[in-house]
């Protein structure tokens, strides 16, 4: 069911999902959550659909804010606000409401947001394009328990990981990190297994990469060795190499899916270690709604005194 709002405001978007809820016969009680994206109209569509693909793990009020701008210079002081309220099949397993804010009120967009909160349930905040650089100050990330934000969709990447270092907050985290799971889970396997001391480390991937820089900074912590950072035609991290006595541990994915876990004395295994789809990511980030130390930990780099011993990553 999907219903259109124009120039309305959030008690008759509130009074739209009830008359929804008894036309379908929804109750809302069950979700557990409010996902609120922050996008452009460009965007829209991708980050709703991978948030949908998400919500059938974490059903949730889903509330996408798209900031328009107007072109009439008449128009730029003219607040309205639109709407689609979807419920039952238009929205998966939970409820979607696309907020379109003009004039004035894009300005002031937590005011609206902040009446379509479901009660008593934590609050996510999620910015596919143009995040700030300080999420926990912005309106909108206040309101939130957890801030995701992703380096990837800036054009300097490496230069705004250094602002968020000065400005994050416990709640805050980056899906650049996230899409390192599988990496992180195979190393630390790849250690338990080897019970080698590492002496030295290296991170090979495409240049300017987030997500390999994020974890070159978690292996100095947690190895405390320096990780040397090599740039490769890419994709992505193609490979990471831990130093030893005895030999290399190196994990290698040099063309995509298929990688390769070499260790000392042991014959090569092959890994399934894929690029995994934005929905895969946001599905995680909501499966735990406290703060990432792990995450603030690799953020902060060598010096954050979090270091635990060559084995254990």
């Amino acid at each position: 069911m999907k219903t259109d709002l124009t120039d309305t405001t959030a008690s008759k978007i509130n009074k739209a999902l009830v008359l929804g809820r008894r036309a379908i016969g929804t109750p809302a009680v069950g979700m557990v959550l409010t996902l609120v994206i922050v996008t452009d109209e460009e965007n829209a569509y991708d980050a709703l659909k991978a948030a949908s693909d998400a919500a059938h793990e974490h059903p949730s009020r889903t509330l996408v804010v798209i900031k328009r701008v107007s072109r009439s210079p008449r128009d730029r002081t003219r607040s309205r606000l639109d709407a689609e309220v979807r419920l039952g099949a238009d929205a998966g397993t939970g409820e979607t409401i696309v907020l379109r804010l003009y004039g004035d009120v894009v300005d002031h967009a937590q005011s609206v947001v902040l009446p379509l909160l479901l009660p008593d349930a934590p609050v996510v905040v999620w910015w596919p394009v143009n995040a700030p650089l300080d999420p926990a100050k912005d309106p909108l990330g206040a309101l939130a328990q957890r801030r995701i934000t992703d380096l990837y969709a800036n054009r300097d990447p490496l230069g705004v990981l250094q602002a968020r270092i000065r400005s994050y907050v416990p709640g805050d985290t980056d899906l650049a990190w996230t899409r390192l799971t599988l990496w992180r889970s195979i190393l630390a396997a790849a250690l338990d297994q080897a019970r080698l001391e590492v002496t030295s480390a290296a991170v090979e991937a495409e240049a300017e990469n987030p997500s390999a820089e994020l974890l070159a900074r978690w292996l100095e912590v947690r190895l405390r060795v320096p990780v040397q950072r090599v740039a490769t035609p890419g994709p992505v991290i193609t490979a990471v190499r831990l130093g030893t006595d005895e030999g290399e541990i190196v994990i290698d994915r040099p063309e995509g899916a298929p990688a390769t876990l070499d260790l000392p004395g042991r014959p090569t295994r092959t890994l399934a270690l894929m690029v995994r789809p934005t929905a895969e990511l946001i599905a995680e980030e909501l499966r735990r709604l406290d703060a990432d130390d792990t995450y603030a930990v690799a953020l902060r780099g060598q010096g954050s005194g979090a270091g635990e011993g060559a084995a254990h990553v």
